[in-house]
């Protein structure tokens, strides 16, 4: 991934997961909890492709996976979230961009469900029995609602600041106020700074043509 894609997912992860740690874990909300570090990975995935929605997602669930309170073994929810971001950004809307808000919220749905099954599935194969302990069918209810709720006030802005590393606003800042300055030279001083040299040029020519018709006239008379 390019230097800027990965320090903007790797802010964004680190906050989505510390938010997911110390405030919607603590909740107590019945059912799932909130995954907000899902959408982190589902709004990059639908900006920067299935490579780097993976791979953020292998890293963001690795981390999920070794934070406190973890009880589960290290690099479940790595899968987990590697499967969802590759798939999500295998289905990224063009150019990253949102044209309507009912592929998106199917997209969370989906993600919400299918990483809820494919987490207990893997538990499943570990001999991790808490799933249906819970209830699966509560699980996967809650955590559509919750993911659900919470997606319009995120994914956006995910997708927004993803783009913008995209679209590298560092240079066309800069590109902006070399325009600018140009701009302000050229009506101060009268000159075009483009093509300055061409214009003295031409100017020097005319000089020269009008003063050879000025010798011609006085020969003549």
């Amino acid at each position: 991934m390019r230097i800027n894609r990965t320090l903007l997912a790797t802010a964004l992860v680190v906050v989505a997961l510390v938010i997911q740690v110390s405030v919607l874990a603590r909740l107590q909300l019945p059912g799932a909890v909130p995954d907000l570090l899902l959408l982190t990975v589902l709004g990059l995935a639908f900006v920067y492709g299935p490579v780097s929605g993976s791979l953020i997602g292998f890293g963001a669930g690795l981390l999920a996976d070794l934070a406190p309170p973890a009880d589960h073994a290290a690099g479940r929810y790595a899968l987990v979230l590697c499967v969802i971001g590759y798939l999500a950004g295998l289905v990224r809307p063009e150019n990253g961009q949102l044209k309507s808000a009912f592929a998106p919220m199917a997209a969370v749905v989906a993600a919400a469900i299918g990483s809820t099954l494919l987490y207990a599935g893997v538990g499943a194969l570990v001999g991790d029995t808490a799933a249906r302990h819970v209830g699966l069918g509560s699980l996967l209810f809650t955590a559509a609602v919750y993911d659900l709720l919470l997606a319009p006030f995120t994914v956006p802005l995910i997708m927004a600041l993803a783009r913008r590393t995209e679209n590298d606003p560092i240079a066309e800042a800069s590109s902006g106020s070399n325009d600018v300055a140009a701009g302000w030279l050229a009506s101060g001083t009268g000159l075009r700074i483009g093509n300055q040299r061409g214009g003295l040029r031409a100017k020097a020519a005319r000089n020269r043509a009008a003063r050879a018709g000025r010798i011609k006239g006085v020969k003549r008379l």
